[in-house]
């Protein structure tokens, strides 16, 4: 079944929200949409960085393998984020894997068709810029958690981010509402499989978080705010 996307969809992504409608059916016209089963690879990393995507459903997962064969999870992409255009606009190699995490939809442009769109419309392009720096300071303030706070401070800022990005109301608390699995918060945070476990374990017993199929519920933000924050007893 195809999809149909909603020019004005667009208006709260990352790139194109100050684009007038007639702009906004170029970008569509100039992409091609694709459903995404979770689990699909949809790049990996060492590619040749030939395409620019846009998740408009769903949860994608962008995961780096280091030389030594370490997985680090970088970032969860939400709907109206862009992955991949750095790389493919700087004519590099994808510097990770892509996984769709959930079911979900993308649109994806040829490079060519971006940089075309970008010289169309420079708004794109100054968007484009913002929003790489912003996730630039994202990644240097998670590299000074990791060289500067204790690990169940690492884990607890992990987990409010992640709230933010994707938490729902529900009556047990905030749930985070995609698969977030205790090898990905290791992954997020430079700790053991063990200690995440072990981290969780103690939280569940006082009340902060619990879960549920593979989701992540958060019952008391308030004391998890504060263990991110200090590191300490919440």
């Amino acid at each position: 079944m195809s999809y149909i996307l909603d020019p004005q969809t667009l208006r709260t992504f990352d790139m194109f929200g100050a684009l007038d409608e007639p702009a906004l059916d170029a970008v569509i016209a100039a992409g091609m949409i694709r459903r995404l089963l979770a689990g699909t690879t949809i790049f990996a990393q060492g590619d040749p960085g030939l395409t620019c995507h846009s998740l408009i459903e769903g949860r994608v997962k962008i995961v780096q393998t280091q030389a030594n064969g370490g997985q680090s999870v970088l970032r969860f992409i939400g709907p109206g984020e862009m992955y991949g255009t750095v790389a493919a606009m700087m004519n590099k190699p994808f510097p990770a894997d892509a996984v769709a995490v959930t079911d979900g939809v993308e649109i994806v442009w040829p490079v060519a068709a971006m940089r075309q769109l970008i010289r169309n419309h420079p708004e794109i392009g100054i968007s484009s810029t913002a929003s790489a720096g912003e996730r630039l300071f994202e990644l240097h303030g998670r590299i000074g958690d990791l060289a500067g706070e204790r690990v169940e401070q690492r884990i607890a800022r992990a987990l409010v981010r992640l709230t933010g990005q994707g938490g729902r109301q529900t009556d047990a608390g905030l749930e985070i509402d995609f698969p977030v699995t205790r090898q990905d918060l290791a992954e997020m945070t430079g700790a053991t499989l063990h200690t995440v476990s072990r981290t969780l374990a103690a939280w569940d017993q006082r009340g902060i978080i619990g879960g549920a199929r593979r989701r992540i519920i958060v019952r008391n933000l308030e004391a998890l705010t504060a263990l991110a924050d200090s590191g300490g007893d919440a």
